[in-house]
């Protein structure tokens, strides 16, 4: 099985007991979503934990490791598992209806690389996902503490066309990105004051407007999410242009590829994988001054004292490597 060539750099270790206050909202995207992991990684060793996190797709997936102040543990296990048939392919396909294999996560792999679920469900922190209902073809929000988070971020991830639709409640639903691929609008419902914004796509990428044909024929039975899908991209860039100004006026803080991302959705390089993982990674720290100043921190380069000496390892193993 093909795993990432330098796995053994990526950091580990603990995440401090300390909350920042503030909204951290995550795009999805596929193995994109490597980009993510190599920023929020980042941001934990440097004691950046924020008290709300909501996520969509890629993104709702990311921020379970996050949320659960476990440096490393979602960037191995996607950097490892890749190419696993059980996590994604045919064992997937058979036991979950879907390219991802959810049961496999959450069940098999959970056992192997267990998560600290008492941080993960502390009440103090935060978590909610975004998945589309067909019935209604609008982006619902799914937060931990009053439902089965699990099955929610399977739901927001479950990516269509090739994903049997989730039921919750007796509800059918699909990815959240097919009606908001950026799940601001919880962020400022939260009722925090900061709210900062990790893309996967370069800062001036936008979306074709409408959506492939075949939408309507395999999903027929759901008008109203059709619609809200074949609305999506041009919703998706009028986000985005708000999201530049709002950025521009300090309003939010918005972390995005320093470089165009070559990495497809289902993009099976891992050597490519792993790059885009540092590239979030780099990026972060390159931020961490401006995001420090935005959140009203002190600015200092000072690493979470909590950090292994194999983390510290690894994060001079990042510097000399660049973004590959």
């Amino acid at each position: 099985m093909k795993i990432y060539g330098k796995i053994d750099t990526i950091p580990t270790g603990r995440a401090t007991d300390e909350i920042t206050k503030g909204c951290l909202v995550l795009e999805g995207g596929g193995w994109k979503g490597l980009y993510t992991l190599g920023v929020l990684d980042r941001m934990m060793e440097r004691g950046i934990n924020f008290s709300s996190v909501v996520g969509v797709s890629a993104g709702a997936l990311s921020a379970i490791g996050y949320v659960a102040g476990q440096i490393g543990w979602s960037a191995r296990i996607d950097l490892t598992y890749r190419h696993d048939r059980n996590y994604c392919g045919l064992g997937a396909l058979r036991r979950d209806h879907g390219i991802t294999g959810f049961s496999y996560l959450f069940d098999d792999l959970l056992r192997k690389h267990p998560l600290d679920s008492a941080r993960l469900n502390d009440p103090a922190r935060r978590l909610a996902v975004s998945a589309t209902n067909l019935l209604t073809g609008e982006a619902e929000y799914f937060e931990k503490g009053h439902c089965d988070i699990f099955r929610a971020v399977q739901a927001s991830a479950s990516v269509p066309y090739v994903t049997r639709p989730v039921m919750i409640g007796g509800v059918p639903y699909l990815d959240g990105g097919c009606a908001e691929k950026i799940p601001i609008r919880w962020a400022r419902a939260s009722g925090e004051e900061k709210i900062v914004v990790v893309r996967t796509r370069e800062l001036s990428f936008r979306r074709k407007p409408g959506a492939p044909k075949i939408v309507r024929t395999l999903y027929r039975k759901y008008p109203a999410f059709v619609k809200a899908f074949e609305a999506a991209n041009e919703s998706f860039n009028d986000t985005v242009d708000l999201l530049d100004r709002e950025a521009a006026s300090g309003k939010v803080f918005v972390i995005a590829p320093s470089e165009p991302v070559t990495v497809s959705r289902f993009d099976g390089d891992m050597e490519k994988l792993g790059a885009l993982y540092w590239l979030g990674y780099h990026d972060m720290e390159r931020q961490l001054d401006g995001l420090r100043g935005y959140l009203g921190q002190k600015s200092d380069s000072a690493s979470n004292p909590a950090l292994t000496a194999s983390v510290r390892r690894a994060t001079r193993c990042a510097g000399s490597s660049g973004s590959a």
